[in-house]
């Protein structure tokens, strides 16, 4: 008799641990399922909500945005705009930096002041990515002015060499904050040397 009581102890503690296993089981599938199911729904791949973008798109010459022009000057409101031969084959959205870059040159006691404006073929991504990062955008662009020699500042081609050493600062920039840069020129709005 007394082997039968001891038996009935020992399968109670046995479906208790069965039970316990069970419940972790369901648990880490339920998790699981929810986990793959989160994944799924970021990554974009069960077609709900907005695909995520690649990046910036190339704006084809014949999208083009034109300035408009002011009553009276020119052509008509509804007219379209002339299309020549030749050009780049996409068209350019252009932006100005509101504010101007002030620096000193490199191993001199003169400072360079200048006002900058970029373009880019692609749409407008790369012009919202600028203005958004464009507290970093500042500080590369200063940091490559430093950098500059007071050579450089007085003769044309030390100008272009310095606009595309700036469009690779601000491309640097873009590249590291979204993963993409997409600055094509940089253009010096205002440039002066004291």
């Amino acid at each position: 008799m007394s082997d039968k009581t001891d038996e009935a102890p020992a399968k109670k503690k046995g479906g208790i641990g069965k039970l316990i296993g069970i419940g972790v089981a369901l648990v880490a599938l339920v998790g699981g399922g929810v986990g793959a199911g989160l994944y799924a729904s970021a990554s974009g791949m069960l077609g709900g909500g907005e695909p995520k973008a690649e990046g910036p798109r190339l704006v084809p010459k014949d999208e083009e945005k034109r300035a408009q022009k002011k009553e009276g000057e020119g052509a008509a409101g509804g007219e379209a705009p002339p299309k020549g031969e030749g050009g780049d084959r996409y068209a350019s959205n252009y932006y100005a930096l509101e504010k101007e870059f002030t620096s000193n040159l490199s191993g001199s006691v003169h400072f360079v002041q200048i006002g900058l404006a970029v373009s880019t073929p692609y749409d407008d991504s790369v012009i919202e990515a600028l203005k958004t990062h464009e507290i970093a955008v500042r500080s590369a662009v200063l940091m490559a002015l430093g950098e500059t020699d007071e050579e450089q500042v007085f003769t044309t081609e030390g100008k272009r060499a310095l606009q595309k050493r700036l469009a690779k600062a601000i491309n640097a920039t873009l590249q590291e904050k979204e993963g993409f840069g997409g600055i094509g020129n940089v253009y010096f709005t205002n440039f002066v040397v004291q």
